[in-house]
């Protein structure tokens, strides 16, 4: 969320984040939820798991440039952000 957020106040997007509590299986397949941290924008996911039908309660593992982690890096977040995001001309 810290990075998210970063990324955002970089960009001078002032939005509010909705952190969403999972505590159950039933909420995860409800949400289809893969796992912690998942960022969504729209309800769309910005890193979407290809393969993967299963929701749950769990860790997500990122692939990042420096091995595997349990976040995206503020790079990846900038690049998956949607284009039209911000008020004025998206930075990067």
């Amino acid at each position: 969320m810290e990075r998210l957020r970063q990324v955002l106040a970089d960009w001078g997007i002032e939005n509010d984040l909705e952190l969403v509590r999972v505590d159950t299986e039933h909420d995860a397949r409800t949400l289809r939820f893969p796992g912690s941290p998942t960022i969504r924008i729209d309800g769309k996911d910005l890193f979407p798991i290809q393969g993967i039908g299963t929701a749950g309660l769990g860790c997500r593992v990122y692939r990042t440039p420096e091995g595997l982690s349990g976040a995206p890096t503020i790079e990846m977040i900038t690049a998956a952000l949607p284009r039209g995001m911000s008020g004025s001309a998206r930075r990067g």
